[in-house]
This record gives structure tokens, C-alpha cells and sequence, in this order.
């Protein structure tokens, strides 16, 4: 770690956040989205208040090639923004989601643990991104 290590930091609202946001797959390297389709996008609930994910431009370059960016904050057509209304922390090019260079370790901001059956039924969006189902034929081998 040093001063140019990604990190999370402070909202750009400076305060906390609690909703539902859509994010989009934009890489499938890692094992953890092997169950969905790249492009696909998903309703996420967020809670945090200190959830900016920030980078230098030459580690998120880096981060790009390795296709290690696996999700962004889009908004309703699939686009990533800056707009605090689909990207409510601020994260650099919408980032959500990222792994680890050989994909196993996955670090993200939206709660998808807290998607499962019977929960937020009237929420309308995909909400189960398999990750967990993923993991667990993965690491089963």
C-alpha cells in the first residue's frame, strides 16, 4: 500500500446513503459473476456513508486492461454517470465494483447479500446477481 492505492472515502454528500441503485456487469473476468451476462444490469441496495471509491487515472487505466472494474453504477439506460441520483457516493467513473487481479477477490459497495426471496418484492429491477452461487461452485472444485 501507498499514497496511490485506490481507496474508499467520504460520500461527496458527506452523508449517509440508503436506497436502491442500479449497477451494470462490465467485466466477467472473475468467478464471481461466471452466472450472468456481461451488460447485465441490477437493482442493489447501498447503505454507506463512506463509499467513494477513488484512483488514480493510471491505476484505474491499469484496473480497465485488467478487467478488473466488474461493476458501475449506471443509470436507467445503462450508462455510467456522475450523477448523484444513480451514482449516490461520487466513485470515480461510476465504479461499484472491483477484483483482485485473478479475479477471486471481490470488493463492492452495493449490499447484494441483502437480496434474496421476498424481500423488496415491489422494488422493480433484477436484484439476485448470483455472486454467492457463483462463489460457492468456484471454490467447491
Amino acid at each position: 500500500m501507498d499514497a496511490n492505492a485506490p481507496t474508499l472515502t467520504f460520500n461527496t454528500i458527506s452523508r449517509h446513503m440508503s436506497r436502491m441503485v442500479q449497477t451494470k456487469v462490465v467485466s466477467k473476468m472473475s468467478p464471481w459473476f461466471s452466472k450472468v451476462e456481461l451488460g447485465e444490469q441490477f437493482t442493489i441496495p447501498i447503505s454507506h456513508g463512506e463509499g467513494r471509491f477513488i484512483v488514480s487515472e493510471e491505476l484505474e487505466k491499469q484496473l480497465i486492461e485488467n478487467g478488473q472494474i466488474a461493476t458501475q453504477y449506471v443509470d436507467f439506460q445503462g450508462n455510467g454517470t456522475y450523477d448523484i441520483e444513480y451514482n449516490p457516493n461520487g466513485s470515480i467513473d461510476a465504479i461499484e465494483g472491483i477484483t483482485s487481479p485473478d479475479g477471486r477477490i471481490l470488493g463492492k459497495m452495493g449490499h447484494s447479500e441483502r437480496c434474496y426471496r421476498d424481500i423488496m418484492k415491489n422494488m422493480p429491477g433484477r436484484k439476485d446477481q448470483k455472486l454467492f452461487e457463483a462463489g460457492v461452485d468456484y471454490y467447491r472444485i
